[in-house]
């Protein structure tokens, strides 16, 4: 019986060629889809931070505290929040409206700069601003607060 002996070998370089092809394929998928979950987590972050800023505010327990005092709040809940999803920069507070009375709006819109992951070598583009929003109300029959809550709101 006769060993079978080895066959030509046309058609291995492109063999190779889609192997190397298929590896940059997952390379660069890889990073679309880290690029994009980067922008989503920071989505989530700038969310929690605007509601605990806000939150901070709407329940203070002191009703005497002045704007600079309910700002620097805002910013610690806001920086705590950040904290908890693991981004260590502190939080960008824009477009605040912090006021303390009966039937007030206090919103807050938190920004973060998503720096995209890159190959070495590439042309880093620019960085992605992920802005969030979140308003709440005071409430109307809150105590501590000057007025009776129902001719200060329009009841």
């Amino acid at each position: 019986m006769s060993r079978p002996g080895w066959r030509e070998q046309d058609g291995f370089t492109a063999g190779l060629d889609a192997l190397a092809f298929g590896v940059l394929v997952f390379v660069f998928g890889t990073l679309l889809v880290v690029n994009a979950w980067a922008v989503v987590d920071a989505r989530f972050a700038t969310s929690a931070a605007a509601r605990e800023a806000v939150r901070a505010v709407v329940q203070a327990e002191r009703t005497d505290l002045t704007a600079a005092q309910l700002e620097a709040r805002a910013r610690t809940a806001a920086h705590q929040a950040f904290l908890a999803h693991g981004y260590t920069a502190p939080p960008t507070l824009t477009d605040t409206s912090l006021s303390l009375t009966r039937c007030a709006t206090v919103a807050v819109t938190v920004a973060l700069e998503v720096r995209p992951t890159i190959v070495p070598g590439l042309v880093q583009s620019g960085a992605y601003t992920v802005r969030a929003t979140h308003a709440e109300v005071v409430d109307p029959f809150r105590s501590g607060l000057e007025g009776d809550g129902v001719g200060d709101c329009g009841f």
